[in-house]
């Protein structure tokens, strides 16, 4: 009796000593934020000739990323944070392993979208699988759409800062005030809008247009106004 009391406890603290594997934090994203700041205008504008001849850094960010799917135990915004990073960084390298191009829609039969290559913890996704399986469902903020940048001159431009859990609201609110404010993107009077098509092919995001839009709005729109949508320039975004 004593002999198997005596393995068993033994055998209890040997299972205690295994070690177990720990949730592993965030990522890092300053290569990428670096690079960010070196090759994106304050405006948006990207020097992919200049990122080209830095690929290497870019790369290895990918890797970081592809190694270090998030966790359930990271916080909302920290999730949030990689999935707008990775859709970016991904769009860029797509970009750059194709320069120069005249306009991303160029690209896999003009279905870059759909296109699966970016992998991501053991999972390969395609940019509509990180936008629409992930980032709009998981999260349901609308504000995601001025966030991800699709490469072309229409689309919201891409912030030359890093996504970070510490500075994600502050800056879906800005990078949302500054489009829907932009004459470029939307022009808007009390009784009439000219909106980006964004706003026509994610109505269900945005609910009532113009009281979305009256959120981050300087002028004012009736909720009478007439609405019609810009085309859209799929031109590169450089």
């Amino acid at each position: 009796m004593y002999k198997a009391s005596l393995f068993f406890s033994l055998l209890l603290g040997a299972i205690f000593l295994i070690p177990t594997a720990l949730p592993a934090d965030p990522p890092s994203h300053e290569v990428w934020d670096a690079l960010l700041k070196k090759y994106v205008s304050a405006t948006g504008k990207v020097n992919y000739k200049g990122i080209k001849a830095d690929k290497t850094k870019l790369e290895d960010y990918l890797k970081t990323l592809s190694s270090n799917a998030p966790e359930s135990s990271w916080s909302k915004p920290e999730q949030m944070a990689f999935w707008i990073n990775a859709y970016n960084a991904f769009t860029v390298k797509l970009i750059v392993d194709n320069y120069p191009l005249a306009s991303i829609n160029k690209l896999h039969g003009g279905k870059p979208w759909d296109h699966k290559w970016i992998k991501i913890g053991g999972k390969t996704y395609s940019l509509n699988n990180l936008e629409n399986d992930i980032l709009r469902p998981q999260f349901k903020d609308a504000r995601i759409h001025f966030a991800v940048n699709c490469a072309a001159k229409s689309c919201p431009p891409l912030l030359n800062t890093a996504w970070t859990a510490s500075n994600l609201n502050a800056n879906l609110d800005a990078q949302a005030k500054k489009f829907i404010n932009n004459p470029v993107f939307n022009k808007l009077s009390d009784k009439k809008v000219e909106v980006s098509k964004i706003f026509e092919w994610y109505a269900e995001d945005f609910g009532k247009i113009i009281d979305f839009l009256n959120k981050y709005a300087s002028t004012k729109v009736s909720a009478k106004a007439k609405v019609s949508y810009v085309e859209y320039d799929w031109a590169l975004n450089e």
